[in-house]
C-alpha cells in the first residue's frame, strides 16, 4: 500500500511569529501515519528547518527554478533548496501555471531538476474552471503528465 502525504503549502502568508505557532501546533498535534511535509514561504525555510529538527515532520519547497545556478534575480535553485534541508518541491502549481504563465514545458523541466537531485517532486496536475465546464479536464491532466 502506497504512504499517503500530506502538504501543507502556506504560500506567501505568515510571519516568523506565526510560522513558529503553527509549526509548533503541527509538532505537537500530529499523529499520523501519513508522511506530513509543510512549505512555507522561502524565506522561512532556515527557521522552519531548525523548529522541526528531531521530528517526523518533512520540509519542503514551494516551487524552484529549473536552472542550478546563473542570472535568475529572485529565483531559487533546486541545489539552494537542498542545502535549504528540502526534501520535496512542489512544481506545476495551479497559481504558477496562471499568474505566472508556467507551461507545461517549464513544469516538465522543473521536475526533471528535482528528480535528477535526488529529491521529491510534487506534480500538480489539473484544470482550470473553464477547462472543466467544456469538459476538458481529461485532455488537460494527460497534457501536463505527457510534458
Amino acid at each position: 500500500m502506497r504512504q499517503k502525504l500530506v502538504i501543507a503549502n502556506w504560500k506567501m502568508n505568515g510571519d516568523a511569529a506565526s510560522n513558529a505557532a503553527l509549526l509548533a501546533t503541527f509538532k505537537s498535534g500530529i499523529n499520523s501515519k501519513a508522511v506530513i511535509v509543510v512549505c512555507p514561504p522561502f524565506v522561512y525555510l532556515q527557521q522552519s528547518r531548525e523548529l522541526l529538527e528531531g521530528s517526523a515532520i518533512k520540509l519542503g519547497a514551494q516551487n524552484a527554478n529549473a536552472n542550478a545556478k546563473g542570472a535568475f534575480t529572485g529565483e531559487v535553485s533546486v541545489p539552494m533548496l537542498q542545502e535549504s534541508g528540502c526534501r520535496y518541491i512542489i512544481v506545476g502549481h495551479s497559481e504558477r501555471r496562471s499568474l505566472f504563465g508556467e507551461t507545461d514545458q517549464q513544469v516538465a523541466e522543473k521536475f526533471a531538476a528535482v528528480c535528477a537531485s535526488g529529491l521529491i517532486p510534487v506534480l500538480c496536475v489539473g484544470e482550470t474552471e473553464q477547462e472543466r465546464e467544456a469538459d476538458k479536464t481529461e485532455e488537460v491532466i494527460l497534457r501536463q503528465l505527457d510534458a
